[in-house]
């Protein structure tokens, strides 16, 4: 692919909660397109590495940052950093997620807290230091047709209920309307604000779902494709809604989830 079509070239994109999963497949498209890419993490500065390299090696650039994204202070030097660096954001994506599973009745405020604090303050942190940026600077022509795109990670359970995880599923509630409601704001500025909703990807926080024959086939009676996603299926998807392919498109939850969403339980009339 040359330099000028691609779809993101010199437009600088965060992907928080880069280094492992969904997080370094997205970094890993969005730089394949032209992107520099600001590799977030918050303690696996190893994993950030590698990322990081595999983006070099593959003839993209971009540099590490480490931030825990429920911390505002960290919040605000990572995006200082960035634009002391490069001199704006074009791109956020609100990736870093966390589990910590119980049953309901057994769950601490602790496990609760830690699971909203990353999954739904965090991402309401990082999207308003970026639509800081993108107000100041605005539209840009010839860079992108819009004056900034955010990206939200939310998942199939922003939808559906999951038992034994509820701090999970309402955060993921939560990030559906967080993202709807800045959307519907700052649509009049040329912000878009989408989200992706990833069902069952292969990915460690998932590892026990995929990880025996017995318990991978398990997981395909819940996908009609029959199939595990992959942090690429969501990489491409990430790299569409922040393109200008998308430029109409705000406000909506883009499920990658290889039709989970379709109810397969009635897949054979129920």
């Amino acid at each position: 692919m040359t330099t000028k079509n691609k779809k993101l070239q010199g437009q600088v994109a965060i992907v928080t909660g880069a280094s492992s999963g969904i997080g370094a497949g997205v970094a890993k498209a969005l730089a394949a397109e032209g992107a520099l890419v600001v590799v977030n993490y918050a303690s696996s500065v190893e994993k950030a590495e590698e990322v990081l390299h595999e983006i070099k090696q593959a003839g993209g650039d971009g540099f590490l940052c480490k931030a825990d994204v429920g911390k505002e202070a960290d919040v605000l030097d990572m995006f200082r950093e960035t634009i002391s660096r490069y001199g704006t954001v074009d791109i956020l994506v609100n990736n870093a997620g966390l589990q910590s599973d119980a049953k309901f009745h057994e769950m601490s405020v602790e496990q609760w807290n830690r699971v909203i604090g990353i999954n739904l303050t965090g991402q309401f942190l990082c999207a308003r230091e970026a639509i800081k940026e993108f107000m100041r600077r605005g539209v840009v022509p010839g860079r992108s047709a819009s004056a900034g795109k955010i990206i939200c990670m939310s998942s199939v359970h922003e939808v559906i209920p999951w038992a034994g995880h509820a701090n999970y599923a309402a955060s993921k509630g939560g990030v559906m309307m967080l993202m709807k409601t800045i959307a519907q704001e700052y649509a009049p500025l040329k912000i878009r604000v989408n989200s992706i909703g990833p069902g069952a990807i292969r990915t460690p926080i998932n590892y026990a779902a995929w990880q025996t024959p017995q318990a991978y086939q398990q997981l395909l009676k819940l996908i009609p494709a029959k199939r595990i996603g992959e942090a690429e299926d969501v990489g491409r998807a990430a790299v569409w809604l922040a393109s200008d392919d998308a430029e109409y498109v705000n406000g909506i939850t883009l499920f990658v989830d290889g039709g989970m969403l379709l109810y397969p339980g009635f897949e054979d009339n129920g």
